[in-house]
């Protein structure tokens, strides 16, 4: 299938590694123009356009959606990949206040900052989509990760409110939550340094989750705004009846 993404022009944040990394891999695969935004420098190593820069300074969230959108032509997709986790294993009566803030801005603030900065390029599109990456986590509850958790239920909610405010702009916002995926990131918040391999749980691949993306930024999903797509292997679908 065509998925009509060729000459469209796309800025992925949290793009140095992970799911971001893989948008900017599976959007280049479909024709799509790709700059990328991370704090890491080796983001640079990732697309031709690339901009390094604290996506929670309000600044130079703004600075870093000109210079890419300015340099692309335009912007038709946004993918709100930057993330992280912050404590692991920790109750909440031992949960520092910095780092849920911490959590927080990152995961929440930044996506607001630069969809807001991004907002007058995105309304000039044709065909303008937001994909958010949330987590199944906004949906169900891990002990000892409560700021997470509860970052990815507002960022959920930032989507499905964005989705509303924009509809009148023709711009499409969802939301990808998935389960547990192989990255960088969660191998080294579970401890895990050699992989999944030997996990007693489904886990995915940052590709699988990056073709989701694809398929949600792209015009042939043009009546679908507003949606939470569940990407868990149907695991939150279980009852938890002895039968």
């Amino acid at each position: 299938m065509d998925l009509r993404l060729t000459s469209h022009r796309a800025l992925v944040t949290g793009a140095a590694g992970g799911i971001g990394r893989a948008a900017v891999h599976a959007l280049s695969a479909e024709g799509v123009r790709v700059a990328a935004v991370d704090r890491d420098p080796r983001v640079r190593d990732v697309a031709a356009t690339a901009s390094v820069a604290d996506l929670t300074d309000p600044d130079a969230a703004t600075a870093a959606v000109e210079e890419c959108a300015r340099t692309l032509g335009g912007l038709d997709v946004l993918i709100l990949a930057a993330g992280i986790s912050g404590p692991v294993g920790t109750p909440l009566e031992h949960t520092a206040l910095a780092d849920w803030e911490r959590v927080f801005a990152v995961n929440v603030t930044g996506a607001f900052l630069v969809l807001r900065a991004a907002l007058p390029w995105l309304r000039a599109s044709d065909a303008a989509s937001v994909v958010v990456v949330a987590s199944d986590s906004a949906l169900v509850a891990t002990p000892g990760m409560l700021p997470y958790g509860a970052s990815k239920a507002a960022l959920l909610q930032f989507a499905r409110a964005a989705s509303v405010e924009m509809a009148a702009d023709g711009i499409r916002v969802n939301a990808v939550c998935p389960s547990i995926v192989d990255t960088p990131m969660s191998r080294g918040d579970l401890e895990l340094p050699d992989g999944f391999g030997s996990a007693g749980y489904p886990v995915q691949t940052a590709g699988e989750v990056a073709d989701q993306i694809v398929l949600l930024a792209s015009p042939r999903l043009r009546p679908v705004s507003a949606a939470t797509w569940m990407s868990d292997f149907g695991v939150s679908a279980r009852s938890g009846f002895p039968a």
